[in-house]
């Protein structure tokens, strides 16, 4: 059985489930603003951005563990960013 991702919409499509995790603990925490692509988006850019050789359980965990917070502050900048 080859369990081997070849893209990022695989990939992408197969921790799914954990973005939609982790999206609706950020709505339930009052950040209604933080879409799944941000939490995406976020984490290939300032965790996974040198990794190399990633499980599927080190990603969902790093999904899961990021604190809401740090999600909500990369979509503000994000925001201030464009208004800039």
């Amino acid at each position: 059985m080859n369990n081997k991702i070849n893209s990022q919409k695989e990939l992408y499509n197969r921790i799914s489930p954990a973005l939609r995790t982790k999206k609706h603990e950020l709505f339930i925490d009052g950040y209604k603003f933080v879409k799944e692509r941000d939490i995406w988006d976020y984490n290939k850019e300032y965790i996974w951005v040198n990794s190399k050789g990633l499980t599927i359980a080190q990603i969902v965990d790093n999904i899961l563990n990021t604190s809401n917070k740090e999600y909500a502050n990369y979509v503000l900048n994000k925001i201030n960013r464009k208004d800039d």
